[in-house]
């Protein structure tokens, strides 16, 4: 039994049964959701939700109708009741580390009665302006020095690196890290992960590719865990 782990949580289509910045634009302009599927890849991710963030306000989204959006994003009871009842039972320290943005995650968390869970919220930072607008920065400011990840993280964060600096912040180390993840950038933080670790995995987006096709090469140490509901996480962490 651990004495002192940490639970790591990617957020969206992790601890959210959604993608936080698809969602937005689904419920309230869909054209831009259009348009952001046509300019994945071609743009930065994190600057082309600023581009569509400036351009949703023009056309009338408000400040209401995107903190509408995020209130009834897909979320399932069980996941809820998976945090809260591991929290409750042992000697548990939560940790979000996201791709999303500071106001999607706080907002979600707080409409769920989650907002207490995590020690620490490690995502892209955002602010409301006087006007309603949601502004948005690369949590790696591109003016200043760049992280030098090899495994595919993308320019605005690596994961990895700030797992690593996330543990050395909150020594001494955790009997097992539990990391929950789905997506392709979750690959780099999984591989600083020890023998006893787990990541739990989702069994569709990047994650489970990058194990499958780069694990073996890159070293990958952890136990894996593979789960496509979230009532299946509810089983493993009653289990830790």
């Amino acid at each position: 039994m651990a004495e002192r782990q940490l639970i790591v949580f990617d957020f969206d289509w992790s601890m959210a049964d959604q993608d936080t910045d698809h969602w937005i634009f689904e419920v309230n302009k869909p054209e831009l959701r259009r348009k952001m599927e046509d300019l994945e890849g071609k743009i930065q991710w994190i600057d082309l939700m600023t581009q569509l963030l400036r351009e949703g306000h023009k056309k009338g989204i408000k400040r209401e109708d995107i903190e509408h959006a995020l209130r009834i994003i897909p979320y399932h009871p069980a996941m809820v009741r998976a945090v809260t009842n591991l929290k409750s039972r042992r000697k548990t320290t939560f940790l979000c580390l996201s791709n999303a943005n500071s106001v999607f995650v706080s907002t979600i968390l707080k409409e769920k009665g989650l907002d207490t869970l995590f020690e620490e919220i490690i995502t892209n930072p955002a602010e409301w302006d006087a006007l309603g607008l949601l502004k948005l920065w690369r949590r790696v400011d591109p003016n200043g020095p760049q992280h030098s990840c090899k495994t595919g993280c993308s320019p605005n964060m690596c994961k990895g690196d700030e797992l690593d600096s996330f543990l050395a912040r909150h020594g001494p180390a955790y009997d097992r890290i539990v990391y929950v993840g789905d997506g392709s950038n979750d690959f780099c933080p999984v591989l600083r992960l020890r023998s006893n670790d787990i990541v739990c995995c989702r069994t569709f987006g990047g994650l489970p590719k990058r194990i499958a096709q780069d694990g073996e090469n890159f070293g990958l140490k952890c136990q894996v865990k593979y789960w496509t509901g979230a009532w299946e996480i509810e089983e493993i962490f009653n289990k830790l």
